[in-house]
């Protein structure tokens, strides 16, 4: 596995844990319990597939892009895109919500969203990373043709997937978590 595809998923992983850790060591006050499992206050109507895609395309090309700023720009989002992500799974496992449901409520657009923004980390991290490999002489040019075709590969199949992953959770997802509500399941 090539070393900033790694990077990426480490990092992202690392992210992942640390909101675990963050949501098992806080007690969350009954006042916000009630609050967040109070059926007013779960609003679906602004959300859209372009909002959504809106919103993911924004992350995905802080990521990508990052890596012209040595990759702390990528580095940031991407741990902070995973730690969010956990505090809201741990966070509604917390306040009650069934763990089936809550998989139920990211997998959908999760198996594409997730992957697409650990594509984009390792894009974010390409061109920081052959910087590196010349800068210790393990190569002769700073970025070749080849590595210019990689990154924007990986940036390219990230958009692809952040797309699909947008038009899920839009179209697929809300209307779960519609219909859980309907059912008083959530």
């Amino acid at each position: 596995m090539r070393p900033y595809i790694l990077l990426s998923i480490l990092i992202y992983v690392g992210g992942f844990m640390i909101g675990a850790i963050i949501i098992s060591g806080n007690n969350l006050k009954n006042d916000i319990l009630s609050k967040l499992k109070s059926e007013n206050n779960i609003k679906f109507s602004a959300t859209d597939t372009v909002f959504i895609l809106k919103n993911n395309l924004i992350a995905a090309l802080t990521l990508i892009l990052g890596g012209f700023l040595v990759g702390f720009p990528t580095f940031v989002n991407l741990f902070f895109n995973a730690n969010d992500l956990s505090l809201k799974i741990f966070s509604s496992i917390k306040i009650g919500l069934n763990v089936d449901k809550v998989f139920l409520l990211i997998l959908p657009h999760g198996i594409f969203e997730i992957p697409a923004i650990i594509i984009a980390g390792a894009a974010g991290f390409k061109i920081p990373y052959e910087i590196i490999r010349y800068l210790a002489g393990k190569k002769e040019q700073i970025l070749t043709k080849e590595d210019v075709k990689e990154y924007l590969t990986l940036a390219l199949i990230s958009i692809i997937l952040i797309v699909i992953a947008a038009w899920i959770e839009a179209n697929i997802t809300l209307k779960i978590a519609k219909a859980m509500l309907k059912t008083k399941g959530i």
